[in-house]
């Protein structure tokens, strides 16, 4: 039984993922239909999050919008999500950056770049 459901997974799993961590700033390029039409919109920001794996795995991405904090949780494998570019690798010594939401201004932002 359970190698049935583990074939239909594998189908459903993207095979270009492109590999990021925690502490990197990414570019999600989301499918967005509105009407009849379809567009790719962008949501830049930093990966404070990763869990789950193969089909169930999920990314939460952080940025701040007019002073306001915004995340968003993406499945790593839905075809809404078009591609993921890493802007920048971060450096950081966490599983989980929870602790960023707490901070304001550039210091919610400030994450160390791997040299």
């Amino acid at each position: 039984m359970s190698t049935i459901i583990q074939k239909i997974e594998q189908e459903q799993l993207k095979k270009d993922v492109t590999p990021f961590n925690v502490g990197d700033t990414v570019k999600v390029h989301c499918r967005v239909v509105e009407g009849g039409k379809e567009r790719i919109q962008l949501f830049t920001g930093l990966v404070i999050a990763k869990s789950g794996t193969s089909v169930n795995a999920a990314f939460t991405v952080r940025k701040i919008s007019y002073g306001e904090g915004v995340e968003r949780v993406f499945p790593v494998h839905s075809p809404r999500i078009a591609k993921i570019e890493v802007a920048t690798k971060g450096k950081v010594r966490r599983a989980k950056l929870h602790y960023l939401r707490s901070r304001v201004g550039k210091r919610a932002l400030m994450v160390k770049s791997a040299d």
